[in-house]
């Protein structure tokens, strides 16, 4: 056989395990990913030393417990135990450890050291596609791995690896495991993985300021198209933050976008929103007039600062009056009481305030 290599180009990459979260959102419609992602931990934590996930494109299938040994279903309505074979899933997991211990005398990691695997292969139109294969060290990608039509690429840094021994066990092993685990998984949850949830959607103004918020939360599967308008114009995308999917803790997906807005001009703004769950793949659509509610806040604004003002003001001269024992009494009431002239109470020249006759009393 003959070994294709790849030239690392980058030795910053992303961390191993956020690939299992970026990557399936460019695979193809009509295919099928198996993802298995193993950590093998050296030193001491609260975690187990060896772990496994295992996932069918974003759906969480299975978790393993290398120390307590156990397999813990997630989100099955049906019995999955028949699907894999523990002896090879616990080769496999011996197969980390011996793997790890070569990357760890040729890297010599000090501490604490963690060894990332991650596994991935495809169905295409039903046809078993291709596999890929991470390994990470402290969190940085050292080797990949790449085998489709009885061809393995690769990229290493651990110069160890025997080319021949190594295709062998991805075509008499690695590969065909996988493509059986994901044969048989996607059998017991194909309901679950081509289900079609719409999507919510919400399109008002934030209250922390001059913002439009586009919300569409609940939504399956992941791809959506969230579109900004302004007076029928694309809004361009340097002025839009947001746009990240974020999970619901249902399986489901939220998206939004905020658009910061003018306050002392008018424009019609629509959210735009295109999901394979909708009957005709086009869009649901919300108007929103920044004007009017813009100044129906910068009227209300100063009355209520105003009303709260003069309410400060009343209570501030009341309780002064009160720590000089002073009785407060209406000025009518007192005329009317002790007969007092108007002129008397209100004159200049008498030289007598309204203060100084109630203090007479």
């Amino acid at each position: 056989m003959r070994c294709e290599c790849i030239k690392i180009t980058n030795m910053d990459k992303r961390l191993v395990l956020l690939l299992l979260l970026l990557l399936p959102t460019a695979a193809p419609e009509d295919s099928y990913n198996f993802w298995a992602s193993a950590i093998y931990t050296k030193g001491k934590t609260p975690f187990p030393q060896y772990s496994a996930t295992m996932m069918l494109n974003d759906i969480r299938l299975l978790y393993y417990n290398g120390e307590a040994d156990t397999f813990i279903g997630r989100g099955n309505t049906t019995n999955e135990e028949s699907l894999f074979n523990t002896n090879e899933l616990h080769n496999v997991g011996q197969a980390i450890q011996n793997r790890w211990a070569i990357v760890e005398h040729f890297h010599k990691p000090e501490g604490f050291g963690t060894f990332q695997l991650l596994v991935m292969c495809q169905l295409e139109q039903g046809r078993p596609g291709q596999m890929f294969t991470w390994e990470g060290l402290q969190g940085s990608t050292i080797d990949e791995f790449h085998w489709y039509n009885g061809t393995l690429k690769y990229t290493a840094q651990v110069s160890t690896i025997n080319y021949d021994a190594t295709s062998k066990q991805f075509e008499n092993f690695f590969y065909p495991t996988c493509i059986q685990l994901l044969k048989g998984f996607l059998e017991k949850r194909i309901n679950q993985v081509n289900r079609k949830v719409k999507p919510e959607v919400r399109f008002d103004l934030k209250s922390s300021g001059p913002h439009l918020r586009c919300l569409a939360t609940g939504f399956y599967p992941r791809p959506i198209n969230m579109t900004l308008f302004r007076d029928g114009k694309l809004v361009p995308d340097h002025e839009i933050t947001g746009g990240d999917f974020l999970p619901n803790d249902d399986g489901t997906y939220q998206m939004r976008k905020i658009l910061k807005i003018s306050a002392d001009k008018t424009h019609i703004y629509r959210c735009t929103v295109s999901h394979v769950s909708l009957d005709n793949e086009l869009d649901v659509s919300l108007e929103y007039n920044t004007r009017t509610p813009l100044m129906l806040v910068a009227i209300l604004i100063p009355i209520v600062l105003a009303f709260v003002l003069i309410s400060v003001t009343v209570a501030a001269i009341i309780q002064a009056k009160k720590r000089r024992g002073v009785t407060v009494t209406p000025v009518f009431l007192w005329r009317r009481q002790h007969g007092v002239p108007v002129q008397h109470v209100n004159s200049v020249d008498s030289g007598h305030s309204n203060d100084s006759m109630i203090n007479d009393l």
